[in-house]
């Protein structure tokens, strides 16, 4: 595939214009990561949040050998909260275990709620069965959006055994709990997830409603008889 003339691309990421940097970043979408990464890292450091939080954000999607180090070290010492929640969302799309340790030190440490809520949405996105304890006492959390993301990991890493802790949630008054509560049944086929899964299926909320439909119609036909 054809892509950006990288020398061009450089010189772009050391414009006086933030925007100039911006769309330098935005033009190594296509750039094979191997090239893309020391590109990337010449602006970790920019001083506008807006560029360093895009270029963290490439790396995430930009994986090489050097990409995990440099989010693990963003995530726990970048001063700057927006920019940890940043490397915590990175770790997730990387989907490398080795960050259990720095995700789970981060929930419990951080003491922003953004912050622990990418941690729970990266928990969810490696997959890793040991965040279940953590995930389920994120569920306790304050910020409903902290709770939306550990009810969603908790499917992700198919904690059948959190059933009962999840489906306290199936009458909150906020919508997108139960939407998010009937995609995650969908990865725990038990019957007490049908039976929440049919209850949600009438719900008021139309896209409350669909989501549990899908997910019934998901743990129905992987019961099935081959």
């Amino acid at each position: 595939m054809d892509y950006p003339n990288l020398a061009q691309i450089s010189d772009q990421l050391e414009s006086a214009n933030s925007r100039d940097r911006m769309v330098a970043l935005a033009h190594l979408r296509n750039v094979p990561a191997e090239e893309a990464v020391p590109l990337i890292k010449k602006v970790l450091d920019d001083p506008s949040l807006q560029v360093r939080s895009m270029a963290v954000f490439a790396l995430g999607v930009k994986q090489t050998d050097e990409c995990y180090p440099i989010l693990v070290k963003l995530l726990e010492t970048d001063p700057d909260y927006g920019i940890r929640a940043d490397a915590a969302g990175a770790l997730g799309y990387l989907e490398d275990a080795r960050a259990f340790e720095s995700l789970v030190r981060t929930f419990y440490e951080d003491t922003q709620w953004l912050v622990r809520f990418s941690a729970a949405v990266a928990l969810g996105n490696i997959k890793d069965p040991r965040a279940r304890q953590v995930l389920t006492k994120a569920l306790d959390s304050e910020e409903i959006v902290v709770q939306q993301a550990a009810i969603s990991a908790l499917g992700e890493i198919k904690a059948i055994d959190a059933v009962d802790d999840i489906l306290r949630f199936a009458q909150s008054p906020d919508w997108l709990v139960r939407q998010r509560l009937a995609e995650a049944l969908g990865n725990l086929p038990t019957d007490k997830s049908q039976s929440a899964l049919k209850f949600l299926a009438k719900d008021s909320h139309s896209q409350v409603a669909q989501a549990a439909s899908i997910s019934l119609n998901r743990l129905q036909e992987a019961t099935k008889p081959a």
